[in-house]
């Protein structure tokens, strides 16, 4: 089958998120065909280049929603009256939704005001395909006046009331650059009206195309969401004005649950993401839980030598920045010192942009100031306890080498989404000592500890307990090992991925009708086991069964879209 595989700030950019996740799935499916639509997030991320491309790869269309460009369309009288009208509707579906929170409103209202979203966005989408674009129109004083009527007419929500001039040119400015995929010209019947399925690889921006072709073309969408925007959006947007925030919140909440309403399967990648889905709308049936897939072999030589570890020392890997509270990990490694003298905690991370590098000096001038150089006699060196490392050096080349060389792996986190670092421990046969945030519970299961966040006693009694009980370290090691095998690798990612693709095929129906050389419909023309991976599906090896029809063997031929009259939501 021919897959649309939607991405922003991803695949196939070499600085890409999730674009490791992405290319895995790509190699692994390599009996499809992948067309991929790419939404890149800044200019240096372009000037990066891509990764290496599979063969299965035929098509890249990239668009650059963060450049503001001037299309230089300018909208007629009449094309001016609707585009007023339809950003007028999306205006006040966005002031009378009580921001992320749908159950302030009753059910009824909450209905009128989504079908109230959907119909103005896609009315917004019409108008951008019949002008060539509306990029311009997003920014004019139209939309800037439409969403203050908004604001100011009665039901508005309290938030929305409370804006300003300068709040609302900020939301009106932000708006246009999360629509800018409207004026894209990827709905063509080459485009994405021509594939079998769009997978959507997170919410927001990138799963927008999604829901345009299957509003153009009746293409079936699925997305996958290891994060949701509307919990990134309050996490990433913490001193902005309340309004500002509100009305964002209530675009990306609208947003999402038209998205959900329109898939045809939804993969949360964690609990943790699913019940944001529930909260935003999300249909239960729809939803199937896809762990992400991680490469299980450059961990494999730890996971299998676990007597190598030193049984004094507790390592933390990942990116420093204060959403991960390595402060309060110092605290407790203040407390399992007095526990345990001979203890040892390497941080092996790098910072993550100008916050994360100053939040990297702060953590080891505290480090200097809770344990001085220590020194073995009075002719020795001092060295202190605690060392902030980096990979790909000569001591530790890789992070599978950080994970071996400590017995307990810990994770300080206050905010965190799926847990990648714990289970790349978990390769390793380590055992993990966690706060109880994001997914880390449903990815650890019950092969590791625990304890609250923010609570340095806590953390440093379950870290202590197991640096005293090696057999316990042991055992709860072999048994995250064997969970990490069995639920986080490649293989069952990409087992589950070409599961769910079959499942949505076999209930979208057919729309491309194949025509014979006469124009007359082909029977059978696109058999139900098309779509099955096989050695008879290579085009070198077209044999008919004994008895078989004769056109079975002849050259296929062209598919020509079906024209379809009937309104959106019609029986047919």
């Amino acid at each position: 089958m021919r897959i649309g595989l939607l991405t922003e700030g991803g695949y196939p950019y070499v600085s890409g998120e999730a674009g490791l996740w992405c290319d895995r799935l790509v190699r692994g499916l390599d009996r499809h065909e992948f067309d991929v639509y790419a939404l890149s997030r800044s200019e240096h991320q372009e000037t990066e280049g891509w990764v290496p491309l599979p063969p299965q790869v035929s098509r890249v269309r990239t668009a650059s929603p963060w450049e503001a460009e001037d299309d230089g369309i300018v909208l007629g009288r009449r094309a001016r009256r609707r585009f007023a009208d339809c950003y007028g509707e999306f205006a006040t579906a966005l002031c009378t939704a009580a921001p992320g929170d749908p159950s302030a409103v009753s059910e009824e209202a909450s209905a009128l005001e989504a079908d109230r979203f959907a119909s103005a966005l896609y009315g917004l989408a019409e108008l951008a395909r019949d002008e060539g674009g509306l990029s311009a129109a997003l920014r004019s004083d139209i939309a800037v006046r439409a969403l203050e009527r908004a604001c100011r007419a009665p039901g508005a929500h309290r938030s929305a009331r409370e804006a300003r001039v300068p709040d609302l040119l900020a939301v009106a400015a932000r708006l246009e650059r999360a629509l800018r995929p409207l004026s894209l010209d990827w709905y063509e019947d080459d485009g994405l009206g021509a594939v079998d399925l769009c997978h959507a690889t997170s919410g927001g921006p990138a799963a927008l195309p999604g829901l345009l072709a299957r509003h153009f073309h009746d293409v079936p969408l699925l997305v996958t969401e290891y994060g949701v925007r509307l919990r990134s959006h309050y996490l990433t947007e913490p001193d902005a004005p309340p309004s500002t925030r509100a009305l964002l919140a209530a675009f990306h909440g609208r947003l999402a649950a038209e998205t959900y309403r329109r898939a045809a399967v939804i993969t949360p990648g964690n609990t943790h993401a699913r019940r944001w889905q529930e909260r935003c709308g999300a249909d239960r049936a729809k939803l199937r839980t896809v762990h992400p897939g991680m490469d299980a072999a450059p961990f494999a030589e730890a996971g299998e030598s676990p007597e190598c570890a030193d049984p004094r020392t507790i390592v933390w890997v990942g990116r420093v920045e204060p959403a991960k509270d390595l402060v309060s990990l110092l605290h407790a490694f203040a407390e399992i010192r007095r526990a345990e003298p001979g203890a040892r905690l390497r941080v092996v991370g790098t910072p993550s942009g100008p916050e994360g590098a100053a939040y990297l000096a702060h953590c080891e001038g505290l480090a200097a100031q809770l344990f001085p150089d220590e020194a073995d006699g009075p002719h020795a060196v001092g060295r202190n306890p605690v060392s902030f490392e980096e990979t790909g050096g000569p001591e530790l080349p890789s992070r599978a080498d950080a994970y071996a060389s400590a017995a307990l792996v810990v994770l300080s986190s206050v905010v965190e989404g799926f847990p990648a670092g714990l289970v790349e421990a978990m390769f390793c046969g380590r055992a993990t000592v966690s706060t109880d945030v994001g997914a880390v519970v449903e990815a650890i299961g019950g092969t590791g500890l625990v304890v609250p966040p923010r609570n340095p006693r806590a953390l440093a009694e379950a870290c202590v307990a197991l640096l005293r009980d090696p057999e316990r370290r042991e055992r709860l090691g072999a048994a995250a090992r064997a969970r990490a095998l069995e639920l986080f690798t490649v293989e069952q990612n990409v087992a589950a991925f070409h599961g769910i693709y079959l499942e949505i095929l076999s209930r979208t129906p057919v729309r491309r009708v194949l025509l014979d050389d006469m124009g007359a419909p082909l029977p059978f023309g696109v058999p139900a086991e098309a779509h099955v991976p096989g050695r008879w599906a290579d085009p070198a090896a077209r044999i008919a069964v004994r008895g078989g029809p004769g056109w079975a063997t002849d050259t296929p031929v062209a598919a020509t879209p079906a024209v379809s009259t009937a309104p959106e939501g019609a029986s047919r």
